[in-house]
Order: structure tokens, then sequence, then C-alpha cells
């Protein structure tokens, strides 16, 4: 049996799979924060007791069973050690936006195109775990000190269950410090934030067994000392995994509150792509990974405000029975990263007149999230990588109205899996073929099951539509910039 850990934001999930992969059981724990302003923080400790409790549920039904753990989850999250390896202060989340400054002093020792062709990133952000090293650097200078070991959040959960420091590169890819070409530390960028390379984990490949379970854990657990630890990859290459798509020509779409397409690059990227590059889940691979966060936001947005806050099935209703508009809605509520990075950008309601109704103003925003989804399409084409599908996870998976949009307004089939939330099975996919039970991953993602898929209508007037849309965005930026 197979326990797949997906180490959210959240809440921290744990699945039980049986030897089918079938899953059998899930329990869940809320993630807890410390915030204060632009500080978000939590106790990494607490993190990994309620982990050590959710185990103890799945295991109590099944002791000595399970052979195998994996994880999967954030990346970004700092964790601080001293040299006993105790957290010295709070994690810092990911979503934490004090290094602000510190971002700013790095973008005058290393410009863009560096960078870049480096860590495959293309801005400085506080996201990175680099930029909040720094920060503690110059503001938290005795905790600086004490620090043994920089940890990101799931290469430390691995260390609580195994007593082994290491680091996943499909996690470090986010860090900021990493080559992901060399597959090594950025030694300069680790000069300039002030630490050395041996306050890192050893860099391992994604999906490696790191060891088993310590005795301590294990009774903590009621995991066999015997269970074997995989060290697993990101949450969203693990549902790339669990979704089937583990070669290049596959997307992999997850619409929540942002839109995320996760594509396997085909061959060596070029670094002077613009676009965001990282280590992928297996060895010597890379992962296109355009994230826009004016995805599923810009639906909830309006469904609150102009819609009575009606619940998901009532609005996939109304929009289905709307008929066609030329209505048109540029869904850059809080910007534009993949594929323009236009950070100052806006939404947009275009064609409005007083017979529109709230159904057909919701259909325009839907089409506008497809028409970015459309973009990010032929932006991955540019690369030289072709589109055999997409696959549909999250929450828009569960509209047959999106999903039906997204195939038109691409041209590409979209298949919504059986398992729409992915990770954890993803991440015990992975940990299946490292134990031997499949001969490669391509091999497993033939698992893997789709309830049903949309085919495209390729209606000419939603190429034209299309085309106004973008030449919509290019009058609004114009105007912006006046």
């Amino acid at each position: 049996m197979y326990i797949g850990v997906d180490l959210g934001s959240t809440n921290l999930k744990a699945a039980l799979y049986d030897e089918e992969l079938r899953c059998i059981a899930q329990k869940s724990a809320p993630v807890e924060y410390i915030r204060r302003g632009e500080f978000i923080e939590f106790d990494a400790r607490a993190y990994v007791d309620s982990l050590v409790m959710i185990l103890g549920q799945l295991t109590a039904e099944y002791p000595g069973q399970i052979q195998h753990v994996a994880f999967t989850g954030q990346a970004e999250s700092l964790v601080c050690l001293d040299a006993e390896g105790t957290p010295v202060c709070h994690a810092i989340s990911w979503m934490d936006e004090r290094s602000v400054e510190e971002c700013a002093f790095l973008e005058t020792q290393f410009s863009a195109d560096v960078c870049h062709r480096i860590t495959g990133q293309q801005a400085i952000l506080p996201t990175w775990p680099a930029t909040k090293i720094l920060w503690i650097r110059n503001h938290r200078p005795v905790i600086f000190e004490k620090v043994a070991t920089y940890m990101l959040l799931k290469d430390y959960v691995v260390y609580c269950l195994t007593g082994k420091k290491t680091a996943d590169m499909s996690i470090a890819t986010f860090s900021f410090y990493f080559d992901i070409y060399r597959k090594c530390y950025w030694t300069q960028m680790l000069d300039a934030i002030g630490i050395c390379e041996q306050q890192l984990p050893p860099l391992i490949e994604p999906g490696t067994i790191v060891g088993t379970v310590t005795t301590e854990m294990a009774a903590l657990t009621g995991l066999s000392p015997e269970t074997r630890v995989n060290t697993g990859t990101l949450d969203h290459f693990a549902g790339m995994i669990g979704t089937g798509n583990t070669t290049p020509g596959g997307i992999t779409l997850s619409t929540g509150t942002t839109m995320v397409l996760a594509t396997m690059s085909e061959g060596k990227p070029d670094p002077d792509w613009d676009m965001a590059l990282h280590y992928g889940f297996l060895p010597d691979t890379y992962v296109m990974l355009p994230v826009m966060e004016s995805g599923g936001v810009c639906l909830d947005w309006f469904r609150r405000t102009c819609m009575g806050n009606i619940d998901y099935d009532t609005l996939n209703k109304e929009v289905s029975e709307s008929p066609e508009t030329g209505l048109l809605f540029l869904p850059y509520l809080v910007g534009t990263n993949a594929p323009e990075f236009d950070r100052e950008a806006t939404g947009v309601f275009f064609g409005l007149r007083q017979e529109h109704t709230a159904a057909q103003m919701a259909k325009a925003v839907m089409e506008g999230v497809c028409f970015v989804l459309r973009k990010n399409c032929e932006d991955i084409l540019s690369k030289g990588t072709a589109i055999s599908g997409i696959v549909a996870t999250g929450g828009g998976a569960k509209s047959p109205v999106w999903c039906q949009m997204q195939a038109d307004i691409t041209g590409l089939t979209v298949d919504v899996p059986a398992v729409t939330e992915a990770a954890c099975l993803g991440v015990v996919m992975l940990a299946a073929w490292k134990a031997g039970r499949y001969a490669s991953l391509e091999q497993a993602a033939k698992d893997v099951k789709m309830v049903r898929t949309y085919t495209p209508d390729s209606r000419s007037d939603v190429e034209r539509k299309y085309q106004k849309f973008c030449k919509l965005y290019q009058a609004a930026l114009t105007i912006a910039n006046d």
C-alpha cells in the first residue's frame, strides 16, 4: 500500500492507496498561519505534527501494510534550521511579501537575462526563498548567524521522517539559487545573499527513495520502520503525472483561483525563451509552467459582485442557456503574467449594452479566461512543443460549459480525468514506478482514466472574437500608456 502526501498551503492532505492504486481513504488538516501585514509565517514543527496526526489516522486501520510514502506540495516555503536540525524561527510562507527591497537590491546585482538563463525564472520576486534569506540577513542578524541549514518545506518534512537532509531538484528550481541546466547551486547568488553551499542540502532527482522512516517517526505515525520515503515532486508536476501527462505534447490545465498550464518541453529548452522554465519530474527534463493569476478569480469576482453570490451549478446552467453575443471581457483584474507580464493591465468589458444580462456577462468572463488560455497555448507552440490536447483539473474541470469553451477557443480536445485532484495520485504513481510496479511513468500513465472528452467546434465566430480580443488588449495597453 502507498500513501501520497500533498503539503498544501491551505490544507495538508494524505491519501491511502491499495496495490492497484485505488484511493481507499483520505485525511486532511488545515494549515494555521501567523499573519502580520506582508509577513505570512507558520510553525514548521506544528505542520509536521499535523502530518503525524493524519498519517496515524490512515495507518490505524492498516498496521504494517504501508510500504511507501511519497510527497508532493508547495515549493518555496522556507525553513531555517540550527546545527541540531531544529527550526530557529517560524517558517516563511511562499505567500510572504516581506522581501521587496531585497528583490530590488538583487536586480542591481544580476540582470534579468542572467537570472533567466540560470534559474529559468523571468523576474526576481518576493516569492523566491533567496530573497527571504537575504531579508533575514538584513533584518534578523541574530537568527541569520544561527542557521546551519536552509531547507524548503517538502525537503524538511522528508528530513523529519527519515533523518536525511536532501533537496529535490523539482523543488529547488523555485529557490532562485538553483542552476536548472547545470543541476547545481548558483554560487554567485549564494554569495550575494550571504550563505554557502554547505548550508544547503545535497541535491537529488525527483522521485528518489531517500530512505526509511526513523524508529521515532514510526512509533509516532504507525508506519513501519521499513516504510520507504520517496521525495516525490512539486504539486503541479505530480498533477501532470496523475492526469497521464508524462511526455511532451500534453497540457495539464488547473483552473482554480489562478490558471496554471503545465507541459513538458520537447527536448532541452532554449534559455532565451521568454517563458518560465523549471527542472522537471524526470531526470534532465524541463517543464513550461505559465501561470495566469487572472483565472477563476475573475469568475468568482463576477459571481459575488454581480450575480448575488449564486452557486456555480446555477451559474453554469444560466451561462449554457445564454445566446451568443459580441460582448468581450479582458480578464486582467490582477494584471497579467503569462504570456505578456503586464502587471498594470486591467479588466475591461467591451461592447456592453442595456440588453445584456448578467449571465451573458458571466459568459464573456469565462470566454475571456479561455482567450488567455489560447494565448499561452500559442506561446508554447512557438517554442517548438506540439500540443496534443488538454487535461482539465481543478474547479474549472467541474464546469461542462467552461470545458467546452476551452476546447472551442483553443481548437484542442479537453479531457477530464476520473481523478481531478490528481497530485496525491500522481506522486503515488511516481513512487510505484520507482518501486518497480511500472517499467516507466509512461506505462503508469496508461492506467489514468478519463471520464469525459470535449471536442472543439471550430466556428468562425469564435476565431473572429479571439482576434478582436487580442486587438482589444492592444488598444487597452495603448490607452493605459498615454
